[in-house]
């Protein structure tokens, strides 16, 4: 059985922690793994290292670093099969949907990291004076990162591509339900030593990480409760925190849209991934004119995600993570038909071994139902019927997350009003359209912190302004 270790310096090494837990498959319930429990000296050596490695990768030339990060990039996306097989095992995403992910991070960190090359790390203004003003776009030093369980490898990508173009370093913990891809991205580094770092583990690991005074950054992927205790503490040590976190996306369908085809697409954004996705389709608003003809759409798209063993090639549906979130899952579905709801499909545990759920459809749901006001994180598309497109806007505008939303409308009036909707992003006539030019923040307990694109450089560098005076001559008397 292997027990994964921590890379600190460029060197593998086992844990202090004395606990070791079991990593289970989601899909067997077979344990895969052991990992450590976390320790505040693991996390000591790896900021040390990090500390250390610093100043001699931020003083590379741009284009040194980001062929060094090319060239990591090429090594992952050689072994992007391998690492798709480690996603299914430890949290149970289908093979082939992990490798389309991968393959997507590794393009979008290879894009990411060539921004650098056009990024102005010094950007040099005449005066009108005759002097000038020079603008240094410093790299803050050692970050941290702690990534989600479920997009392992891409998340992590995500993450670090603008950090290390601009010069920082990064210890890296990921997700303690899903640590074995990470641990194996890293070996595949082509990184000098201590320029990324790994330390695995739970809590024990992830506090100390984030309240370390010598990190510079957080990037926290994860739940709003933890989001707010890390925005807390880096703000009280003035660190900087990008927070993504929680999501309650909504869909708006206009009275004009093919009822069939839209169903459709909106299957695919709550059931993908086991609708374990920050931005799944988790609030789902009908035009009552087309409202029928959508739910037995929906209902008959809903029968073609098949339950099964990610490994075979006719899953669509892998398990959830682990048994405590399926029972958070059957839980909201369980309260909302308590309060009333309708079961159209679904909403059953199925007999048989690992945590999966089917994909369900409810009707007759309201804002009192846990399914509609807290993230579910689960393959269920819960539907509303609404009497105007104006009143789909209004509830899709009022919760307490603004991650995401998706508008289906072929009116250029309706699709302009969606850009009210407080979202970071929205999508309009196509769930996760756009490209590595999308920058966004979060609202709300969605989180707080502009990234992508340039954004995601400026969150990473610290910008100093140099101004000289002209030149003058003094005259001897």
């Amino acid at each position: 059985m292997k027990t994964l270790q921590n890379l600190i310096g460029g060197k593998w090494e086992d844990s202090q922690s004395s606990t070791l837990h079991d990593l289970v498959n989601p899909a067997t319930e077979d344990v895969i793994a052991r990992y450590p429990g976390g320790s505040p000296d693991d996390v000591d050596r790896a900021v040390d290292a990090a500390v250390e490695a610093q100043p001699g990768w931020a003083e590379l030339p741009v284009a040194e670093r980001v062929e060094h990060l090319t060239r990591w990039a090429v090594e992952i996306a050689d072994h992007a099969e391998e690492l798709a097989e480690l996603e299914c095992q430890e949290m149970g995403k289908p093979v082939a949907l992990g490798r389309s992910f991968i393959d997507g991070g590794v393009q979008g960190f290879r894009t990411a990291v060539e921004e650098a090359l056009t990024y102005p790390f010094v950007e040099t203004l005449p005066g009108a004076d005759g002097g000038g003003t020079t603008i240094l776009r410093h790299p803050l030093g050692a970050t941290a990162a702690i990534t989600p369980w479920n997009f392992p490898v891409p998340m992590v990508l995500g993450a670090l591509g603008p950090l290390l173009a601009s010069g920082n370093t990064v210890v890296v913990k990921p997700s303690e339900r899903s640590p074995l891809s990470t641990a194996r991205l890293f070996e595949l580094s082509t990184l000098p030593p201590g320029v990324v770092n790994l330390v695995l583990g739970d809590a024990r690991a992830g506090a100390p990480l984030v309240e370390h005074d010598q990190i510079r950054l957080v990037h926290f992927t994860g739940s709003v409760e933890a989001g707010r205790r890390i925005g807390a503490g880096t703000g009280g040590r003035l660190c900087r925190s990008i927070l993504e976190l929680g999501g309650k996306d909504p869909v708006v369908v206009d009275s004009g849209a093919d009822p069939v085809a839209t169903a459709a697409a909106i299957a695919f954004g709550a059931f993908v991934n086991t609708g374990q996705i920050c931005t799944s389709m988790e609030r789902i608003y009908v035009h009552q004119d087309i409202a029928e003809a959508f739910v037995d759409a929906l209902v008959d798209a809903a029968s073609t995600y098949a339950l099964g063993d990610g490994h075979d090639a006719e899953t669509v549906l892998g398990p959830l993570v682990d048994a405590r979130q399926r029972d958070i899952v059957h839980r909201h579905v369980t309260d909302a038909v308590e309060r009333g709801a309708r079961v159209h499909t679904g909403g059953v545990v199925p007999k048989r071994k690992g945590f999966f759920y089917p994909a369900t459809v409810l009707t007759d749901v309201d804002d009192s139902m846990l399914v509609m006001t807290e993230e579910t994180f689960g393959p269920i598309a819960p539907v509303v019927v609404v009497s105007s497109f104006e009143e789909g806007l209004e509830r899709a505008s009022s919760s307490r997350f603004a991650l995401g939303a998706t508008v289906y409308t072929h009116n250029p009036d309706h699709a302009a009003a969606a850009a009210g909707i407080p979202a970071g992003v929205t999508w309009i006539n196509q769930w996760q359209g756009g490209g590595p030019e999308r920058l966004y923040e979060p609202a709300g307990d969605s989180g707080m912190g502009a990234t992508g694109a340039r954004a995601a450089y400026d969150a990473a560098t610290r910008p100093a302004t140099i101004h000289t005076a002209p030149a003058t001559v003094s005259t001897p008397s």
